[in-house]
């Protein structure tokens, strides 16, 4: 009896991805909707901002209109130098924007995007 030779095709092969094999053993494609490093890096911060409870309910605050610092602190039932503290990381985030009107410092979404991806995950949290 002769040894029976085991061939794997490409798509039995563990080394071989599927996407090889439907693209073929020599083309390897990259897909368009591959984002840079910088780009990744910049939407990764993004995402860590929103990622603390706080900070999502200071843009739930700040979706419809501006608002100082001491609103804000009252609303979130919290002390003034915790809510500046993370005001001050969303500014340095370029989450939001900050005016200053003589003692108080008002402060409003730096554009609609945020709003759009607090909404956007408010609306996927929901459906959880």
């Amino acid at each position: 009896m002769g040894t029976m030779e085991t061939r794997l095709f490409p798509a039995q092969r563990s080394d071989v991805c599927r996407d090889s094999v439907l693209l073929g053993p020599s083309e390897h494609a990259i897909p368009a909707s591959l984002v840079d490093t910088a780009i990744a890096a910049r939407l990764a911060r993004v995402f860590q901002a929103l990622s603390d409870p706080t900070r999502v309910r200071i843009i739930s605050l700040l979706l419809e209109h501006e608002l100082c610092v001491h609103t804000s602190t009252e609303a979130l039932g919290m002390q003034q130098s915790a809510v500046s503290h993370q005001l001050r990381t969303m500014r340095d985030m370029r989450l939001v924007r900050a005016r200053k009107d003589g003692r108080h410092v008002y402060y409003t979404l730096d554009d609609r995007h945020i709003g759009d991806l607090f909404r956007q995950g408010l609306a996927h949290s929901q459906h959880l």
